[in-house]
């Protein structure tokens, strides 16, 4: 869909919940009624929302199984809101280097990450939950460390799934500056070899609407056990967290 696009630039940018149909090139799966375009009063904008089960109520982009998106730059963002107490999920396909697909899960339903050749499912334990957030996936990352030997070629398919409120869904050259570390002990700080660089004003939310961006990394996933309150892990324990299967 996007493999014959200028992506060059700063962003590509995948989905909008503004305009007349947004959703018009997305498959949608379950419950119509839990699925749903509305005016958001505190964005001044359209969203689109997914509500009940996430395992039945979502999207999926491209429409087709046989296309792919062939998105290309590093940085995925999808800007949500997820509810307190609900579930909220994505998948992403990633192909590599050597035309291998391959699905990261992330979910708030799995408990632990849990890796074979061709799958990965990530607990999303720590994302940020009642208010919008710029949530930003390293693709070329999470692909060379989940997949050992691993290069990531293309993203060439999304699935949202509920609960959440959606906006916008773009990919980013550059990485933005993660604002969620400042309530994290478990966060990286940023080394001057670490450049970051602002999301494009096209894509912003307005300045006066609660938010935060959150830069995903392998080092949340393996270290739970500081989000509870509890001791930094060695890199053995941190590798027995790691359900390896073949």
């Amino acid at each position: 869909m996007f493999k014959n696009e200028y992506q060059g630039g700063p962003f590509v940018e995948i989905f909008s919940a503004q305009g007349k149909n947004p959703g018009a090139k997305w498959k949608i799966f379950g419950s119509p009624s839990a699925i749903w375009k509305e005016f958001d009063k505190e964005v001044k904008g359209f969203v689109f929302v997914l509500e009940g089960s996430s395992q039945t109520n979502k999207i999926q982009l491209p429409k087709e199984t046989r296309q792919t998106l062939g998105l290309i730059q590093r940085f995925l963002v999808l800007q949500i809101y997820v509810p307190l107490g609900q579930d909220f999920s994505t998948t992403l396909l990633v192909t590599d280097l050597g035309n291998i697909k391959r699905r990261l899960y992330l979910s708030t339903v799995h408990k632990e990450l849990s890796v074979t050749p061709l799958h990965a499912k990530l607990p999303l334990f720590m994302i940020k939950r009642k208010i919008w957030c710029n949530l930003c996936i390293d693709l070329v990352a999470f692909t060379s460390e989940i997949f050992k030997g691993a290069v990531f070629q293309s993203l060439d398919g999304i699935i949202i799934s509920a609960n959440c409120k959606l906006r916008k869904i773009f990919t980013l050259k550059s990485k933005p500056q993660d604002t969620a570390e400042e309530d994290d002990i478990f966060g990286l700080p940023f080394t001057a070899d670490d450049p970051t660089d602002s999301i494009p004003r096209t894509c912003q939310l307005n300045t006066d609407v609660p938010q935060l961006t959150q830069l995903l990394n392998m080092t949340k996933f393996c270290q739970p056990e500081i989000r509870f309150g509890g001791h930094p892990l060695t890199s053995s324990e941190s590798g027995a967290r790691i359900s390896m299967k073949t």
